[in-house]
């Protein structure tokens, strides 16, 4: 059974969920409050954390910010209705992805399980040796680490998915539905930035890493493409 723990100050919105998702075969733990979530997170391995943003004590990107300095725990975001720059700031600090409040119980049973099956894929590769270089990048995917040269690009679960399959199509557009579908497990809905923000994020990291220059682009109304150093780079780079 898949060990959730679900962290929201509103305990009667807990309830709810603690029900519908027990009943879709999770084993629910809950916390209302950031400090007593964290307790949770550092005394037990769960296999994916709901974590809404406005929390007492600690907020909810106190608790993410921590998370990601221990753990590779999935964690879906609970934010406002419309209140778009929660959505990417948690999506920058290392979200695996949102879902705005209040949310249908079935939708979020849907996120869970797409992020779970990424995390499930991860699991089935462990132990391979294979690896994807293009230039001084190297993918590692049975450890799911990312090098350039030699050091480290520390990315999340969801980054790695994302820029494994831009290296997988080097020199190829690849279109935003496709990334959110391969990547995310989910379709492309209206106004979702969740690609945008995770490329974004990958860039910066591997700028931080030591890449001398842009290698993710964004072509206008087409998707996204990690160019070959020979290619010529006419797209436009901002996500």
């Amino acid at each position: 059974m898949v060990k959730l723990l679900l962290i929201d100050d509103d305990r009667e919105l807990c309830q709810l969920l603690n029900e519908y998702l027990t009943a879709e075969g999770f084993d629910v733990d809950m916390a209302h409050d950031g400090e007593y979530a964290l307790n949770c997170i550092h005394a037990r391995p769960y296999s994916a954390i709901v974590l809404d943003v406005m929390l007492p004590k600690r907020s909810g990107f106190d608790v993410l910010k921590e998370v990601r300095q221990h753990y590779t725990t999935p964690v879906l975001m609970l934010t406002a209705k419309g209140d778009t720059i929660d959505r990417v700031v948690g999506l920058e600090i290392g979200a695996d992805d949102y879902l705005p409040k209040p949310c249908d119980p079935r939708e979020l049973v849907a996120r869970l399980r797409a992020v779970l099956r990424r995390a499930t894929h991860s699991a089935q590769v462990q132990g391979t040796t294979e690896t994807l270089q293009v230039e001084d990048l190297r993918l590692h995917l049975g450890s799911r680490g990312a090098h350039w040269h030699d050091n480290d690009v520390p990315l999340t679960g969801t980054e790695f998915s994302v820029l494994e399959l831009l290296v997988r199509k080097a020199g190829q557009v690849i279109s935003k539905d496709e990334l959110t579908e391969q990547a995310l497990n989910r379709k492309l809905t209206p106004y979702d930035r969740s690609i945008d923000v995770h490329v974004s994020n990958i860039r910066k990291k591997l700028t931080a890493a030591g890449a001398n220059r842009e290698m993710i682009i964004n072509v206008r109304g087409a998707g996204y493409m990690l160019t070959l150093n020979d290619a010529p780079e006419d797209g436009e780079n901002s996500a």
